[in-house]
């Protein structure tokens, strides 16, 4: 191998953990009470967070406000993520992960399981990486005490 793959290689290996310190981040975030003041510093100014149900929003003060709803409805929250498989073509990648955490929602103080799939775009700027498009592909929203199979 010579040094100049040598390199590319590392650059390469470098982005990845960034790019899994990023998505780190974005779960301690959401477990920061949803923070909304934070999680606009992880996104690219055009970026979007999509949810399913849990709604979709484009740009920083969309997905802030987006945050504050989450902060209404969602008292505790713990984001487990794994699995991550990521690709990375120069200033852009793809990531996907899989979540499974428990969650409260405040309206009825139930505890419930929650599953997806994340399925991200990255986006490198000024040579820090951000998120360009978070999709949560929910799959399971499962009643604490009666699990999935049941609901």
């Amino acid at each position: 191998m010579t040094n100049s793959e040598l390199e590319k290689v590392v650059l390469q290996l470098a982005d990845i953990e960034a790019i899994k310190q990023l998505k780190a981040l974005y779960c301690e975030i959401c477990d920061d009470d949803h923070n909304p003041d934070r999680i606009t510093t992880i996104f690219a100014e055009d970026g979007v967070w999509e949810g399913g149900d849990f709604g979709k929003a484009q740009g920083h003060a969309a997905i802030r406000e987006l945050f504050k709803g989450f902060q209404k409805l969602i008292s505790f929250s713990q984001h487990n993520v794994f699995n991550p498989r990521i690709t990375v073509n120069g200033d852009r990648a793809t990531g996907s992960w899989y979540l499974l955490g428990p969650f409260t929602f405040r309206a009825d103080n139930k505890a419930r399981w929650i599953a997806c799939r994340y399925d991200d775009d990255y986006v490198k700027i000024n040579g820090v990486w951000k998120y360009q498009h978070l999709r949560a592909n929910i799959r399971i929203v499962a009643p604490y005490d009666k699990g999935w199979a049941a609901a």
